[in-house]
């Protein structure tokens, strides 16, 4: 492999890196190293080994995480649309590693597409508490949108906002916060040749300029006591330690912190950019030192007492009175919908899912009471969702507000895509399971399964209505079983070609 990198880039590596530049050089002759994280919500490591058709190495800084061989190809496999696996690059899963979101939190993923960290931060937060995944670009955040869903994720929303309107919206309201910032890209040259195109010592200062700006606005979103994580994928000094020496600098209450130490780790180098020593503890990742790209990671701290307020959230308790009265208003003219939309929904439940006390699972819609005074299902248009936390949504651009269940239709609920993916095969009364691998690539097709593909799998008196169908214990999709035929509702636009 040959890349042509800039000389200036190359002049300022050899400055910072000194003895070890011939060695980062040679780095750039290696090929890329494939990678996926398998999603938690859906395996575990031990059993996915068992029946995994591929050829796996472990990432040593990721538990689920594994490099595979350039013979395979896990992203044309039904395990990747049925949310399996997500594929990733190695150090990017670092992120996720350091970040360490718990169970029950109120976690921010600011800058998400196209949402490998936001997944790899949802598996690790089992399905409790609430996370946000924003992306400011409209085509970016569809993307994160598809990616959400097809990992079964059930307690995330989904944002096309600015840090700006966030920040107004939720002050002091996360527990942990991960911005992952636009960069000059440096640590990506291998995989993004573009990058190379676009590289330049003015580029840096502007991306210098705007991740403060994003930072800035990610600090007011942040809890007293909460934990920021802010990573880039670039080398360059001016991004990285630079930055979080004015992060520092400005917000005296954060404090720099290296929750663990892992071997393939570097440290940060304050001595490049002039900063306090306090840098060190900041992680740097390269591609000389390990088998993957080129990072940036630091995880900061805030040290004010938890609960400590400021008139910011003060004008947002105001705010949100005004907006659950305004919300309660509109609701008492939607009420009637929401219920007969409701009604539907628990009608499909007694129909295909088995009996909630054997489905039960902390936080899952199976739990949620269908209160109009407490409920957290709404209704966009057609569309039901679950929302994963009783929190007002008005005035901001949502792709995605929570998990979607189904459409109403001419008196009818039709399941969506999402709630299928969001399941275990235990948790559904009526489903197909295949093993086969041509008949689960005519569903992926979009084709209608006849009788003889169902007998084919020893699949015999189906009751008529829907079936989730799933690959090897792992959910793919709908289909509506009628006159002896699967018809076929996998969603068009992912259909195989």
């Amino acid at each position: 492999m040959t890349i042509a990198l800039p000389e200036q880039f190359k002049t300022r590596m050899a400055r910072f890196l000194q003895e070890d530049y011939p060695a980062f050089i040679e780095s750039y002759k290696l090929p890329i190293s494939g990678a996926l994280r398998l999603n938690s919500l859906k395996i575990g490591v031990v059993d996915f080994l068992t029946l995994s058709p591929f050829t796996l190495k472990a990432i040593p800084w990721v538990s689920n995480g594994f490099y595979y061989s350039k013979d395979d190809h896990p992203g044309k496999h039904p395990y990747h649309d049925a949310g399996v696996y997500y594929m990733q690059e190695a150090s990017a899963m670092a992120v996720g590693v350091l970040a360490q979101p718990k169970p029950g939190e109120r976690v921010l993923d600011l800058c998400a597409a196209p949402g490998g960290k936001s997944t790899h931060l949802a598996s690790q937060m089992a399905g409790q508490g609430l996370l946000v995944a924003n992306e400011i670009n409209g085509k970016r955040a569809k993307i994160l949108s598809e990616n959400v869903e097809r990992m079964g994720i059930k307690n995330a929303v989904v944002m096309n906002e600015t840090p700006e309107k966030l920040a107004e919206h939720f002050p002091a309201f996360f527990d942990r916060i991960v911005v992952d910032a636009p960069c000059s890209g440096e640590g990506m040259f291998k995989k993004e040749p573009q990058a190379i195109e676009q590289w330049s010592l003015a580029n840096i200062d502007l991306c210098a300029r705007r991740q403060k700006e994003i930072l800035t606005e990610a600090v007011k979103l942040l809890k007293p006591g909460g934990t920021l994580i802010y990573s880039t994928c670039t080398f360059a000094p001016e991004e990285n330690e630079g930055t979080i020496s004015w992060l520092l600098q400005t917000y005296d209450y954060l404090k720099l912190i290296r929750p663990v130490e892992i071997a393939e780790f570097d440290h940060g180098h304050p001595e490049w950019v002039d900063g306090p020593a306090e840098l060190k503890n900041a992680y740097r990742l390269w591609s000389h030192h390990l088998l993957g790209e080129g990072h940036f990671i630091a995880v900061l701290k805030d040290t004010r007492e938890t609960g400590s307020e400021n008139s910011s959230v003060h004008q947002r308790d105001k705010r949100d009175k005004n907006s659950k009265s305004k919300h309660l208003s509109r609701k008492s003219k939607q009420s009637q919908e929401l219920a007969t939309a409701v009604d539907y929904f628990e009608a499909f439940k007694t129909q295909i899912l088995s009996d909630s006390s054997t489905i039960a699972h902390s936080g899952s819609f199976v739990d949620e009471a269908i209160d109009d005074s407490q409920s957290h299902f709404i209704l966009f248009g057609d569309n039901l969702y679950l929302l994963p936390n009783d929190l007002s949504l008005d005035g901001l651009k949502v792709i995605r507000p929570g998990l979607h269940l189904g459409t109403l239709k001419k008196k009818r609920f039709e399941p969506a895509h999402a709630l299928a993916l969001s399941l275990q095969p235990s948790q559904v009364r009526e489903k197909v399971m295949i093993t086969s691998d041509v008949i689960i690539e005519k569903y992926l097709h979009g084709e209608v399964l006849q009788e003889s593909d169902l007998l084919a799998e020893g699949i015999e008196d189906l009751s008529d209505g829907w079936q989730l169908v799933c690959y090897h214990n792992f959910p793919l999709g709908w289909g509506k079983y009628d006159n002896n035929q699967l018809k076929n509702h996998y969603p068009k636009g992912l259909r195989w070609l």
